[in-house]
């Protein structure tokens, strides 16, 4: 079985998810259009030696609807003979599109792919497909459904984790942030989005809120308490499953939550023929990719069994890793992980995270990859793990080896 390397990794400025968020103006399709020619033109491609393109969007309806992975690739630069494949494992769209392209490639199905996600959360809401694992009863009554921040609350709730952890570990997302771009450490794969005449957009992720302290954390509702806990609530059915929990712990808010935001990410994947072929060095190698199905419940604790898994099948432990990127879905998923594996917080999200800079659904598995391979680089490090919790009860991951 061949290697399959990375390339090059780009993605756009994340834009608030809502009607006045600087990206609202911009389709999907266009988002998407525009990673596609960025890892076109950054590498000198001609547009039609691309095996494929993989795109993830988890909210496949309207505008984010009908193959957009074909969509953008016929409104892209790229040669009409290249197809489009589009994907759904909802949050890990995006890493699920870069571990297919990566797999292809190691098996000799093409020497090269352009994989990652979008979502436009400002134009096509969460939830509007309308989801038969939470709208239908006969599914949601048999897998015990809540919401996500309900199984964010029950992650703090069994392991222990309270609002002051939680806000405590917002805080540094959104200090971590703002030093990284105070530091430049995102330019070399940031896209600045410009609208049909070539004028600027967006250049910068414009959901961070630098100086935010405990204070400000602190003075927010919880989020989920009345969705929970006012009858019929959800507090009930999760407390059906989980019977040794006398209550939820409701510690989640929009401050140490992910944040609702528009964005994409693109990942160029190869084989070694094929960056000999254009002059191309590889920055890394994807050397393990898994997924796992787990808990519908509590949803989000994906990312152990998910690294367990990955560690296992690769043959290494969890002090091989040198860095970590685990989505900022809720502040309790990532201090569940830290707690699982005893990982230091300085080897985890140094740049800050999703609570900071948002989650655009689909493209954030791409995102992470990354970011991780560009702290890599700067750091000099060897390996890093990225992963992420998903919908429905199922985790990603990836390992990277640089080169």
């Amino acid at each position: 079985m061949r290697d399959a390397y990375i390339y090059d990794a780009v993605r756009s400025p994340r834009g608030k998810g809502r009607a006045n968020g600087s990206l609202h103006e911009v389709t999907p399709v266009k988002l998407s259009a525009d990673m596609l020619n960025a890892v076109k033109n950054r590498n000198g491609l001609k547009g039609d030696e691309i095996e494929d393109v993989i795109w993830g969007n988890a909210t496949q309806v309207k505008e984010q609807g009908g193959c957009l992975a074909r969509t953008a690739v016929l409104a892209s630069d790229l040669h009409e003979r290249v197809p489009g494949l589009a994907i759904n494992r909802f949050c890990a769209s995006g890493m699920e599109a870069v571990n297919l392209a990566a797999n292809q490639v190691k098996g000799g199905a093409g020497e090269a792919y352009i994989a990652g996600g979008v979502e436009c959360m400002s134009r096509v809401p969460m939830g509007s497909d309308g989801a038969a694992v939470a709208a239908d009863p006969s599914v949601a009554m048999n897998s015990y459904f809540v919401p996500q921040g309900i199984s964010a609350d029950i992650i703090a709730t069994e392991f222990g984790f309270g609002r002051d952890d939680a806000d405590a570990f917002a805080m540094e997302s959104q200090a971590r942030a703002a030093a990284a771009w105070k530091d430049g450490r995102f330019k070399n794969s940031i896209i600045e989005i410009k609208d049909q005449n070539g004028l600027p957009i967006l250049a910068t992720d414009e959901y961070m809120r630098p100086g935010t302290d405990m204070q400000a954390l602190g003075a927010l509702k919880p989020a989920f308490k009345d969705q929970g806990e006012v009858m019929p609530g959800f507090d009930a059915v999760a407390l059906l499953k989980y019977p040794h929990l006398e209550q939820i712990n409701h510690i989640h808010h929009a401050g140490n939550s992910s944040g609702i935001v528009d964005g994409a990410a693109a990942v160029l994947v190869g084989s070694k023929e094929f960056g000999e072929a254009h002059g191309l060095k590889p920055r890394a190698r994807i050397k393990t990719t898994c997924k796992v199905g787990t808990d519908p419940t509590i949803m989000l604790t994906g990312p152990v069994p998910a690294t367990e898994k990955i560690l296992a099948d690769s043959g290494m432990a969890i002090g091989d890793i040198d860095l970590f990127e685990v989505n900022e879905a809720f502040s309790s998923v990532v201090l569940r992980f830290m707690q699982a594996f005893d990982v230091d917080h300085d080897k985890l999200n140094v740049n800050g995270g999703a609570i900071a800079m948002g989650h655009p659904l689909g493209a954030s598995g791409a995102i992470i990859l990354g970011i991780l391979l560009d702290e890599m680089e700067r750091q000099d490090k060897e390996i890093g793990l990225a992963t992420l919790c998903v919908a429905s009860g199922m985790g990603a991951a990836t390992i990277l080896e640089r080169v």
